[in-house]
């Protein structure tokens, strides 16, 4: 193929939001996407809805109009797709990125299905939701195992466990508890984690208080059998079994470090975060940027749909040469 302008890798919303700036700016583009478009938005819990409200998810100028605040997964699905056919949004999907490679001003992009891409520009904006964070232990690989949690009408009268204590694992305990399912969670500390949103901290409390939600913390899972788990107390030293039907490792996610050391992007070793201009979203590969939650490393929880789309502008700015549009709340703690 010809080289386009720009290429970007990722199709969720992030990497929409860059391929309508380049097509606003004119610029020729190609999306290439690992899955489905959306993908990681398609992997959301089917009853899920957005933490921000719908107005601060949308890209591309395009009013996000629904009934309620706050966006569930399926009105999302479509809302994006409507704004990629809308902005004619060139893209290939269940085309996986293996590497990036640089000779003079030209970019070359290689897919794991043998294709083979030409840019003068690449923006990386891979996310992090399709890697969780694995416990690397025995059984993590069964059937019932599960890094993704999907609904609850599968689970009823069932027992089911579930590892971590973050906002999606207190989601999944509460939907779960109320469709008649036996919940444990387990977690390392000592109780839910502080980044819990406010509002199902009481909620989760109550259940617990009550009995309908059994926890047990200062806990680590070391192996996963065929209907039950072995937990660690972590400070007594003692070994349990708890039944389990179906387990939920809901643990977190990070972005392919691997990948983007490949693309000779230079990574802090402990966290993860590429090198970047905070202005720019340049890596230290020139012409090379970063965009979106990718960006983030190990602090996935700094960067999401309502602050990561507004690196798009940015970018494209740089690119363009023009007076770079400055992000409000990048976040310098990265």
């Amino acid at each position: 193929m010809q080289p386009v302008d720009v290429i970007i890798v990722g199709g969720g919303p992030c990497g929409l939001a860059a391929g309508i700036e380049a097509a606003k700016a004119g610029l020729s583009h190609l999306i290439l996407e690992m899955g489905s478009l959306t993908e990681s938005i398609r992997q959301y819990p089917r009853r899920m809805r957005f933490f921000s409200t719908a107005e601060n998810i949308e890209i591309g100028g395009l009013p996000f109009a629904i009934s309620d605040v706050k966006a569930g997964r399926d009105e999302a699905l479509q809302y994006y797709r409507k704004a990629a056919a809308y902005y004619h949004l060139n893209f290939k999907l269940f085309e996986k990125v293996w590497d990036v490679t640089k000779e003079g001003e030209l970019f070359t992009v290689t897919t794991t299905t043998g294709g083979t891409y030409y840019a003068h520009k690449v923006i990386m904006a891979t996310g992090y939701f399709t890697r969780p964070r694995w416990l690397n232990i025995p059984g993590e690989k069964l059937p019932h195992v599960s890094h993704y949690y999907d609904e609850p009408f599968k689970y009823s009268f069932t027992n089911v466990v579930i590892i971590g204590a973050s906002n999606s694992a207190v989601e999944a305990a509460l939907e779960l508890y109320r469709h008649d399912v036996n919940i444990t969670v387990v977690h390392r500390g000592e109780d839910f984690r502080s980044t819990v949103k406010y509002w199902l901290v009481p909620d989760v409390k109550n259940r617990v208080k009550e009995g309908k939600i059994k926890t047990v913390f200062n806990a680590c899972v070391t192996q996963i059998d065929e209907h039950s788990i072995t937990v660690n107390d972590l400070k007594t030293g003692e070994e349990r079994q708890i039944p389990a039907d179906f387990v939920f490792i809901l643990t977190g996610y990070i972005p392919d470090a691997a990948l983007l050391t490949r693309c000779g992007i230079d990574l802090n070793p402990e966290t993860q975060v590429p090198v970047f201009d905070r202005e720019t979203f340049e890596t230290n590969v020139p012409g090379l940027y970063v965009c979106g939650t990718v960006l983030a490393g190990i602090y996935t929880e700094k960067v999401f749909i309502e602050n990561g789309r507004e690196h798009a502008q940015s970018i494209i700015d740089h690119i363009m040469g023009r007076e770079v549009h400055k992000v409000a709340e990048l976040i310098q703690r990265i």
